[in-house]
């Protein structure tokens, strides 16, 4: 036990003993160690942008970029482009208007005309797609020759209030070309229309006014498009009413040729479509295309024009002209037509 107190002793002796020599040896290598470490961040900072000789070497060449990743955006129509002689050009005519008022029988008939050139599909440029630039509109047109116009048409643009805007920022000579039908009778056709592709829709009373047969519900997009003189309000600040053609949807019925006649001479061509390239279909009670030379057979709309109203209630037809006729009259005014819809 001794013993052992006596080694323990001694080493303890023995540690202090050498701790204080290992104190005195280790404090000049710990100076050397800390001007080591000075001058090595002294020299760093003494030579900013300096590289080892190893990166003097010529960098090998950076590999080639790839170009930018076109961005996607939301709802862009699938469209051909247009192949074959000419030259895209922007637009000289829209059919801006209206929807269900007759514009996609309207593009058709005019397409019959050698110096006309139209877009088959509708771009929503105007609306939806104008972050895509005016270049990539101008690419989706069909090619023209001198001469001929270039025409598209999408429906919507008349009732999107920034779209009279951006056309004029376009072109300020552009002519513009409304087809309207009679308000209450375009909202059941717009209606017949949404209820074919969505079955279960609420009844049309039901959406056109709010509580029963309360106020008109013009939160309703069917019910709001009609309101034509609103619309044309927002295009007069930016296009005078000369670049304006307003086509009867009633006329486009009962008188294709007198409308599209109408039409030609307004774009400033010979009246090449006339009454001999018509018929009146009396199954979908609208005018057809007689056959072309070239075709086998007649050239009517398809399934979704003409397509049956459902019916709605004389009390609601009723309430519905009343509450359209102040807005048609102005209209009437703006326009100098008069389009008997009263």
């Amino acid at each position: 036990m001794a013993g052992s107190g006596g080694l323990g002793g001694g080493a303890g002796d023995g540690q202090g003993a050498g701790a204080g020599q290992g104190a005195a040896l280790r404090a000049p290598r710990a100076s050397l160690a800390l001007v080591a470490l000075v001058l090595g961040v002294y020299c760093l900072c003494a030579l900013p942008g300096r590289c080892p000789p190893a990166a003097r070497a010529p960098a090998p060449a950076p590999a080639p970029t790839e170009p930018p990743r076109p961005v996607r955006l939301p709802r862009a129509p699938s469209l051909p482009v247009a192949s074959g002689p000419g030259r895209r050009r922007f637009p000289q005519a829209l059919i801006v208007g209206v929807k269900k008022g007759g514009t996609r029988a309207l593009l058709e008939f005019l397409r019959l005309h050698p110096d006309i050139r139209a877009l088959g599909s509708e771009p929503h440029f105007f609306d939806r797609c104008y972050e895509r630039g005016l270049g990539w509109y101008r690419s989706l047109m069909p090619r023209t020759l001198d001469g001929q116009i270039t025409m598209e048409k999408t429906p919507s643009y008349f009732v999107t209030r920034e779209v009279p805007r951006r056309i004029h920022s376009m072109s300020p000579d552009t002519k513009l070309i409304v087809v309207v039908r009679n308000p209450v009778t375009r909202a059941i056709s717009d209606y017949a229309q949404t209820l074919s592709k969505t079955p279960g829709l609420p009844s049309f009373r039901a959406l056109a006014f709010r509580h029963g047969l309360g106020p008109v519900d013009t939160a309703w997009s069917a019910v709001r498009i009609g309101l034509y003189a609103q619309h044309l309000g927002n295009w007069l600040h930016y296009f005078p009413l000369s670049r304006f053609l307003f086509v009867s949807g009633e006329r486009l019925v009962s008188d294709p040729a007198g409308e599209v006649g109408r039409v030609q001479d307004f774009l400033g061509l010979k009246r090449v479509v006339t009454d001999k390239h018509f018929y009146f279909n009396t199954t979908k009670g609208f005018p057809c295309l007689k056959k072309a030379p070239e075709s086998s057979r007649p050239r009517c709309l398809g399934k979704s024009k003409g397509r049956p109203h459902p019916r709605v209630p004389k009390a609601v037809v009723q309430r519905l002209q009343d509450f359209y006729r102040p807005f048609n009259l102005k209209f009437y005014q703006m326009t100098g037509q008069d389009f008997g819809w009263d």
